[in-house]
This record gives C-alpha cells, structure tokens and sequence, in this order.
C-alpha cells in the first residue's frame, strides 16, 4: 500500500513540476519585449534549477521547491497593476483585430449613396408620406433607416443659399438650416442630401410660394450592406454580377468606391438600341440583345416594371456608337440607367479595380433585406424616365 502511495505522490509532483515549468515559459514569450533581459535571465536560471530536479529520485527537494517556487517568481516578475482590466483590454485588442482582419480580407460594410443602382439597391431619397409606418423615433430610424422630412413655406420668397449651413450636435443625426423668404427652416441630412434630395425634387428652383408643400414624408439614408472581398480572389467577374470597385484612375465625381452591375466582358462590342444593350462577344461575327444570355437580373431590367425602364443611349454607347471592351477591363452600368454616372461616361473599369459584390443587406429591413439581387420587382409598368439629365 505504501508503495502504491508512493508512486501517486511521485506522479502528482511530477505533474506539478511540470505545469509549473509550463507557466513559467508561457510567461516569458508571452512578455518577452517587456521584460529586462536580468529578469529573462533569473526565470530561466529557475526552469534551469526545476529542470534539474527529479521526483523519483529526490520527492522531498521538489516539494521543497515548488512550496517557494511562486514566490520566487513573483519576486523577479514586475508587478501588475489592474490585472482584470489588462486582461480585459489585451480580449479588446485581439477582437478589434480579427474584425478589422474580417473587413479588410473577406467582409466589408458599403453605404449606397446614390440612386444609380435604383430599384435594385437603393441610395439615399425621398419616401413620401405613407410608405413607412408612422414610428417615433428613434424606432424609424432603427428599423428603416429614415428620418422625417416635413416642411410647409410659411412665407413666400427665394432660397438664401448663403444662408445653408449643418448642424450635426447629435451623432447621426445631422440636419441642413437654411433660409427662404427671410424665415429659417430646417431638414435632416447634410448639405449634399438636401442639395440632391430635397432640392432636385423641386427642380433645383430658387423660388417658394407660401403654403408650398416641400416635402411630408422620410428622408432615406439609403441601404446598408456587406461587400463580399474573397470570392473574385477565386474566380473572375462575370456577366449581371453587381460589382464595387475602386474609383482609382477613373474620371468620376466622388467617393472612392462605386457600385454598379458588370455589362460588358473583356473583348465585347456594345451598343444600345431601342434601350436595349446589344453585345458582339469575343470571336463572334454578329450581336446579339443582352437578354439572351439568360441572366434573370439582366432581363429583369428589361421588363420595364418597378421603376426598371432598360438601358440608355448616352455617352460612349449613344445612338450610332458601339463601343469595344479593352482586355482586362469591364463596362459597367447603373440599372437606374437615367440617373447613373456611369462606363458610358467616364470609360471601363480594369480588373485591379474590382474588389467584391455585395454579400447581405443588413439595413433597414426593407423588403430588399438579406441577399441582394433577389427581390422581382414591383408589378407596376415603368412608362417614362424622369430627369435623364441629372446623373448619380
């Protein structure tokens, strides 16, 4: 029986010793830029002392040592001050950097600004009064990403343009002050939001009547979703994907990222007819309608439903004009084809530039809510194209 004891107290300051060498080391790598080389010096001059000792022949000298061990240790390691919250800041250091890791190499979080990509994806507008439950806020703000927009001209009399300024006190919520006919008024959004928004709807005009009703509704912040960086490492862009790219090297109006959907591949000829893109592909002899190829969110822009109404002649692919894809590079158009600054205006986009397709729509809970590209579109028939002269 003693024997037996005997060889569980050995394994047991075995198993001691042995963690406590374990600990020891992982101390020292963990803080190797921390701590003086003296200090690095007196712990392996320990784990060398431990490294010495053997349970089965000397049992008595490791329980010696390891009864002094810890505060041995504790005497050559510094002191921590407020250990918890170290702890706590080095989980915080480590998550902040697998996030920033997550949105540099696979998922990237992508503010639609404008309304090129319209009724696909939708940017920053109007939503009259009605189309959006009634809510306080902060709960339309939260679950629709709106803000109410209501202002009715006291006084008749111009715009003071001079007079714009923004006011953004409260994070998020900025709003536009302005002045018509001497009375002060104000709208939410920056200057750029009311410039476009609320403005363009009345034509840009400078002039108000008393009783004018400018807006009774929302301002929309536009949809929120997650780019998908990862895939187009593995495969190249094809046909109908809807692509974020970088502006570099283009001559576009701001921001330096665009959205729109891949029309033209390297090596095809377009040209638009009647709002339809006609395509010559690579090695091929005649054109063909874009539609043919089978692609549903292509041909859904040419259904001429839900505020879909085709693709425009203009710029590069006006009446008359086709126009040849260089090797390497993409033309992209925007499906609010009358509204997008987009390949028929500033040129095609090469290959480097592409860095993903939009992977969720993660805001507001919209009926577009979740994978992008899925929804069909209202059934109502598109019959003209508003303002084709005002570019997004």
């Amino acid at each position: 029986m003693k024997e037996i004891l005997k060889k569980l107290k050995i394994r047991k300051l075995s198993k001691r010793l042995a963690e406590f060498c374990k600990h020891l080391r992982e101390i020292l790598h963990e803080n190797d830029d921390l701590l003086l080389q003296s200090t690095k010096e007196k712990a392996y001059a320990i784990l060398d002392e431990a490294s010495k000792l053997n349970p089965h022949e000397n049992p008595f000298a490791v329980e010696k040592f390891l009864e002094r061990a810890d505060l041995k240790v504790a005497k050559i390691l510094p002191s921590r001050r407020f250990p918890t919250l170290r702890e706590y800041a080095d989980i915080l250091v480590v998550a902040f950097s697998v996030a920033f890791g997550v949105r540099a190499l696979y998922l990237q979080p992508f503010k639609i600004p404008t309304s090129s990509m319209q009724p696909t994806l939708f940017g920053i507008h109007y939503i009259s009064e009605g189309n959006i439950p009634n809510l306080p806020q902060p709960f339309a703000y939260l679950f629709y990403s709106v803000r109410r927009a209501d202002l009715v001209i006291q006084k008749g009399g111009y715009l003071d343009r001079n007079s714009i300024k923004v006011s953004n006190i409260v994070p998020f919520f900025d709003k536009t002050i302005f002045s018509i006919g001497g009375v002060d008024y104000e709208l939410p959004g920056n200057e750029e939001q009311f410039m476009r928004v609320f403005l363009r709807r009345q034509n840009n005009i400078n002039e108000f009547e008393e009783g004018e009703v400018v807006c009774k509704g929302w301002l929309s912040l536009g949809d929120h979703l997650f780019v998908d960086r990862l895939t187009l490492h593995f495969r190249e862009p094809k046909r109908g994907d809807i692509t974020v790219f970088l502006t570099d090297g283009l001559n576009t109006i701001s921001g330096p990222y665009y959205i729109k959907r891949l029309i033209g591949m390297p090596g095809d000829t377009l040209k638009i007819i009647d709002r339809m893109v006609f395509v010559k592909e690579k090695g091929s002899d005649k054109y063909v309608p874009i539609t043919s190829f089978g692609i549903e969110a292509i041909n859904r822009i040419y259904d001429f439903k839900g505020g879909y109404h085709g693709h425009i002649a203009r710029g590069l692919l006006a009446e008359g004009k086709e126009f040849t894809v260089p090797e390497g590079h993409y033309f992209m158009l925007g499906d609010n084809s009358a509204n997008s600054f987009d390949s028929r205006d500033w040129g095609v986009v090469p290959r480097k530039n592409i860095i993903g397709r939009p992977f969720l729509i993660f805001w507001p809970f919209s009926r577009r809510w979740g994978i992008p590209d899925r929804v069909k579109a209202l059934n109502f028939h598109t019959y003209s194209v508003s303002d084709p002269m005002e570019y997004q």
